[in-house]
């Protein structure tokens, strides 16, 4: 009586009971897929407190971030908002700046004047500068510009290291720059002849 022989049958790499794993491939596709789609803004935390409130039970402590959101071109916004947790407040403050967004005028890669303005106690100045010249600036200042499309300027902060302060002041600084073509001393352009004109000297 012949003996029954084993199965040899050899199976595929990563299998278990004969089932090949293609789960955890497909699984991987996703999360790449959803890495490699571009974000339309770049957003950046400035800063986070740590803020309290007094109430009957003792202190409730929250956190407050500062976000600013910008396209690498000409739209920044900033936002500043609460929450329970710091992702939270991130989220929140996140929010809060891509629906404050603003659209700053750039001539080449610089403003096309300058602005001094205060906001509270803090005063922003920001001043075109130079090609080659780069970003001088320091803190929120230069946070802000940063994710923006501007790569040469000047700016000084005077007054109030407030960070918030700071940031709302270069806000309405960007926001108060007119283009070159709005200005009073800029040159005007000269109207075309009337076609009707052109027609009877050629009579």
């Amino acid at each position: 009586m012949a003996e029954p022989t084993a199965n040899t049958t050899p199976r595929p790499a990563g299998a278990q009971g004969g089932r090949p794993q293609q789960r955890g491939g497909r699984r991987d596709d996703r999360r790449n897929g959803a890495d490699a789609e571009p974000k339309q803004f770049e957003e950046l935390v400035i800063n986070i407190d740590r803020v309290a409130r007094v109430v009957k039970g003792g202190r409730r402590f929250r956190f407050k971030a500062l976000v600013v959101v910008g396209d690498r071109k000409n739209k920044v916004g900033v936002g500043v908002s609460k929450g329970q947790d710091v992702q939270t407040a991130i989220a929140k403050a996140t929010d809060v700046a891509k629906k404050n967004m603003i659209t700053i005028p750039i001539e080449g890669d610089t403003i096309p004047h300058d602005v001094e303005l205060k906001v509270s106690g803090a005063q922003v100045l920001i001043k075109p500068a130079a090609p080659g010249t780069g970003i001088i600036a320091g803190g929120v200042v230069r946070s802000i510009i940063g994710v923006t499309g501007i790569r040469n300027m000047l700016s000084k902060s005077l007054g109030s290291t407030n960070k918030v302060n700071i940031a709302y002041a270069t806000i309405d600084a960007l926001k108060a720059l007119v283009p070159r073509d709005e200005w009073l001393s800029a040159p005007k352009k000269k109207a075309a002849p009337k076609k009707a004109a052109v027609k009877e000297e050629a009579k």
